[in-house]
């Protein structure tokens, strides 16, 4: 790679991005049920890649399109909805946390079912993150003993899918164009979604005419434009231009954005999770930091 640096300009650009994703799931659920919402970010998503992207997909060879599949519904069909769904009962900061783990998956992922060779660096860098994670996790739950963590195995299985799709990208995907992978996941879930809506009550005279719902709509547009559609570009990009592991490392650095915006709209936050994000950040040195 001719420019290093540029990697981690796209990393610190999808922490922001990505970041912010959290809370705005959490503002368009004032208007919207998880199942709307999901489906009404992936459709919306699925049109702007389309329209961008639909002259790349002539380009990709046959054998690709299975893996495209099964990218776009482990990494952006079934997130949509199982965050969502986690949000109802968890802080946005606390979804991003868990978000964490997605690195650590990667790394077991990648090792075990995609044979990935991982460094003992990364390693340690992916466990003191994950140990920084914890952190969050436990004081997390400590400041808000109301919450339902049952729902965070939502976010838990979605790091898992998370992980998985970075190790597909990387083994099977490696040569299609960023833009050509997005707009071809979206191919396949974008029909799904809207079957998905016309069984919600979106479209009732209730829904319609509810105060929230004009609101809930702009964070949903802006969420799709922003924190999926030009993400999944740039992260299919990070991917290809680095490894699995570094790019799923943005997780580590979202939760310290999210928290920032969790702290902004009222969510609790302390001072040994202030700790905790250091550490995060610490991990992620470690684990792409290069050998002398």
């Amino acid at each position: 790679m001719k420019n290093p640096s540029i990697k981690w300009i796209y990393l610190l650009l999808l922490s922001v991005i990505w970041g912010s994703s959290f809370i705005l799931i959490k503002k368009s659920l004032l208007g919207l049920t998880p199942y709307q919402l999901g489906a009404l970010r992936t459709i919306i998503t699925g049109i702007i890649l389309l329209i961008f992207g639909y002259s790349k997909l002539k380009g990709i060879p046959k054998s690709k399109w299975k893996w495209l599949l099964i990218s776009g519904l482990l990494g952006s069909f079934f997130p949509a909805f199982f965050f969502a769904i986690a949000e109802t009962e968890i802080d946005s900061a606390v979804a991003s946390i868990l978000n964490s783990l997605v690195p650590l998956n990667t790394i077991l992922l990648g090792f075990t079912v995609f044979k990935i060779a991982s460094t003992k660096r990364q390693v340690l860098g992916v466990i003191i993150g994950f140990i920084g994670t914890a952190i969050l996790i436990f004081k997390g739950s400590e400041l808000n003993p109301n919450q339902n963590y049952l729902y965070a195995s939502f976010v838990i299985a979605s790091t898992l899918m998370y992980a998985a799709n970075v190790n597909i990208i990387k083994r099977y995907l490696q040569d299609v164009k960023p833009l050509a992978i997005a707009a071809g996941n979206y191919v396949f879930i974008i029909i799904p979604a809207l079957v998905i809506l016309l069984f919600t009550d979106f479209f009732t005279v209730e829904r319609l005419n509810n105060s929230n719902l004009p609101y809930a709509l702009i964070y949903v547009i802006i969420l799709s434009v922003f924190g999926t559609a030009l993400a999944k570009v740039v992260f299919n990009k990070l991917v290809q231009i680095s490894t699995p592991v570094f790019a799923s490392s943005v997780t580590y650095v979202m939760p310290i954005i999210a928290l920032i915006w969790g702290i902004l709209d009222g969510e609790t936050f302390s001072f040994i999770q202030g700790l905790a994000a250091l550490l995060i950040l610490i991990g992620v040195y470690l684990s792409h930091r290069r050998k002398a």
